[in-house]
């Protein structure tokens, strides 16, 4: 990471807010479960869960010192993307041919 993107200590407050909100929602909709659509539950359940399994593979990217580069193409991720999404794993463009 360059002086010109976020500080490693910047991703890491991001990354732990995203972790804290996940977690959060994640406890949100196993208590409501029971009041709730089951599989809709599960669904939202599961989906939160692959944030969470995302957030983590981006805190080993900033440890190894990875974090920012696209896993694709290996350009640098605009700083603006990774406040938006700290645990992104790959550019706009990368990201829109995996789709």
């Amino acid at each position: 990471m360059t002086g010109l993107t976020m500080t490693v200590q910047d991703a890491r407050q991001r990354l732990e807010h995203e972790r804290n909100s996940r977690l959060t929602q994640l406890r949100a909709v196993e208590d409501g479960a029971a009041l709730a659509d089951e599989e809709l539950s599960k669904a939202q359940a599961a989906a939160i869960r692959r944030v969470l399994t995302e957030i983590s593979a981006a805190e080993e990217r900033l440890a190894d010192g990875s974090y920012g580069a696209c896993q694709d193409c290996g350009t640098i991720i605009p700083v603006e993307r990774l406040e938006i999404l700290p645990y992104v794993r790959c550019c706009v463009s990368c990201q829109q041919r995996a789709l």
